[in-house]
């Protein structure tokens, strides 16, 4: 079935890959003409023609449309879309906002040909009025993070030992005790005959209504509720997956039986669709594949009544507030895309509400499925490399880090700044050229050369200890060996030879040359050991740095006399057991 425009009244049926089919009404608007127009535009954004494939977007244009044509007809525009002028559109684009002019311009382009050759230039340019940018979410806080969890967990451990009472109690049998009005019966009756409302109820056991007031009606409720999980329960479970998995929420609400492949007693493939994406796959964490096995318990009763067309759903749940005469199957529905918009909200604030959660501040703590999963995926920033370069690959690094790695505290985005600011830094040091002096250049270099002196922080005195030797380490001077670039400052360097090739601090003179020679030759014989990229990501930077720029600078007759000195040995350098070469 492919989405097309319809006719009396004018709407659009829709066609999605994953969601279920939509009708978009835009009968009675104050245009027709204008309306049919862009709703044959709309069709051409639609899978498989455009990028459209979610509901949500469908109805998001399909509103555009019809408020476009009732704001352009109050600005006097009765025509079609070919009468449709710059002068009318850009009219419009100034009266309206940025969501709503980005929205209108992809609808224009839809059209194609048919819209005005002045308008389609500036659909081809810059918008108007940019998109507004929406605020990423928040993530929880490390106390709201637990409380959601272990209130979550709590819940449904007591659901689990709620149905697996009454299911003892039902495997007992009838109980007439009591006129049947007992607990053991109820249950009895509900395993029998599937979760009867309580007019049913009361023909079944032969009774009449008035024997389930005074708080008989509300036990066997509860009762029913225990053994045939209500929407609460199938909203607990799929925000504690996401706790245990990051999943993305819409992906968790489609997810059917089939969408599982286990590989082993604790080992589970999981198959979703994520909207902007299309198909993923996900390994479960180990205690994701517990709650799947603890639900798929859970659901069982509610599962083998449910009609076929939901029953291989993973979220099965009891409908409590359905209203049918068909008897008690109709009162069973699947968490799908139909159920989950309306069903879901509410479920989540009453679950918080029942849950009594907290803000850090003391105040009523909202459910949110997709800040569950910013918050996973923050947890995992903050532990360290969780193995992936980007969580979506539609989204830009910026993006990315404003989503999934953002700070949650003044303190980390302090820390976080700090970082940002060491790491400039570090690279504008690496970016300065090295300083190789001759003898010459040497005695005249605080005349000479005063900038770098001062970048250096060295007096007349000093520098005469650094250019006479006293400052000396392998490869070079160093000017400050306590200046922590490569260790903890106020403690002696740490760092091996070949850093100081890269290092701001260090001066290159003549008597250098021949432990630059044997740090050459010691690059080489890594070379034949190592594979190209693992000598490239260890020795590289430096090595460029030493053939390119430190060792041209000096005189060739000064570096023949120094390769004499050179046995291209490991024992001539200082190095640890592990960065030996023979």
């Amino acid at each position: 079935m492919v989405t097309r425009v319809e006719y009396d009244p004018l709407r659009i049926e829709f066609t999605f890959p994953h969601d279920p089919a939509w009708t978009g009404d835009l009968s009675a608007t104050a245009n027709d003409r204008l309306a049919e127009d862009l709703a044959h535009g709309l069709v051409q954004m639609v899978h498989p023609l455009g990028r459209i494939a979610a509901r949500q977007s469908a109805v998001a244009y399909t509103s555009a449309i019809r408020r476009m044509v009732a704001e352009l007809a109050a600005m006097g525009f009765n025509g079609g879309l070919a009468d449709l002028r710059t002068s009318h559109i850009l009219s419009y684009w100034m009266s309206v906002g940025g969501r709503r002019v980005f929205h209108t311009r992809r609808l224009l382009a839809g059209c194609g040909d048919r819209v005005d050759a002045g308008i389609r230039a500036y659909l081809e340019g810059k918008a108007i009025k940019g998109r507004p940018r929406g605020k990423p979410l928040k993530p929880y806080t490390d106390g709201e993070w637990r409380q959601i969890e272990a209130g979550l967990r709590d819940y449904l451990q007591q659901a689990v030992a709620r149905q697996r009472e009454v299911l003892d109690l039902a495997a007992l049998g009838p109980d007439s005790s009591n006129l049947g009005r007992n607990r053991q019966n109820f249950a009895w009756l509900l395993r029998q005959h599937g979760p009867l409302k309580v007019a049913d109820a009361t023909r079944v056991m032969g009774l009449t209504v008035d024997y389930f007031r005074d708080g008989i009606g509300g036990q066997y409720r509860d009762v029913r509720s225990a053994m045939y999980p209500p929407v609460q329960v199938a909203t607990a479970m799929r925000l504690l997956f996401g706790v245990y998995s990051g999943v993305v929420p819409d992906g968790i609400r489609d997810l059917g039986l089939e969408d599982f492949t286990w590989t082993g007693d604790r080992t589970v493939l999981m198959d979703y669709v994520k909207g902007r994406r299309g198909p993923e796959s996900v390994n479960l964490p180990a205690r994701a594949v517990r709650l799947l096995e603890r639900w798929l318990e859970l659901s069982e009763p509610v599962r083998q009544l449910a009609p076929e067309s939901i029953a291989g759903d993973l979220f099965v749940f009891l409908d409590t507030e359905y209203r049918s005469t068909d008897g008690a199957k109709s009162q069973l529905s699947a968490l799908s895309t139909r159920a989950a918009p309306k069903s879901g909200n509410k479920a989540r604030r009453q679950l918080a509400k029942e849950l009594d959660l907290r803000t850090d501040a003391g105040e009523p703590l909202l459910l949110h499925s997709a800040r569950i999963r910013t918050t996973y995926h923050n947890v995992l920033a903050r532990r360290g490399w969780t193995g992936r370069t980007k969580i979506d690959p539609n989204h830009t690094a910026a993006v990315e880090g404003s989503h999934y790695v953002s700070t949650t505290t003044p303190a980390q985005a302090e820390s976080v700044e700090a970082i940002i600011e060491d790491a400039q830094a570090d690279i504008l040091r690496r970016s300065r050229p090295p300083i190789v002096l001759s003898d010459e250049e040497a005695a005249e270099f605080v005349t000479e050369q005063p900038d770098q002196a001062a970048r250096l922080g060295l007096d007349a005195e000093a520098m005469a200890e650094l250019l006479g030797g006293e400052m000396d380490v392998f490869t070079a001077a160093c000017a400050n060996q306590l200046a922590g670039l490569h260790g903890p400052k106020g403690k002696p360097c740490p760092a091996r030879p070949w850093v100081c090739l890269l290092c701001p601090l260090a001066v290159f003179t003549p008597r250098h040359a021949p432990n630059l020679l044997r740090l050459k030759a010691y690059f080489a014989r890594q070379s034949r050991q190592l594979t190209v990229q693992q000598f490239l990501a260890v020795f590289g930077p430096y090595a460029d740095r030493l053939d390119h720029d430190i060792l041209p600078r000096f005189a060739g007759r000064l570096l023949e006399k120094a390769a004499g000195e050179v046995d291209d040995i490991d024992s001539e350098l200082p190095l640890r057991p592990e960065e030996g070469t023979q």
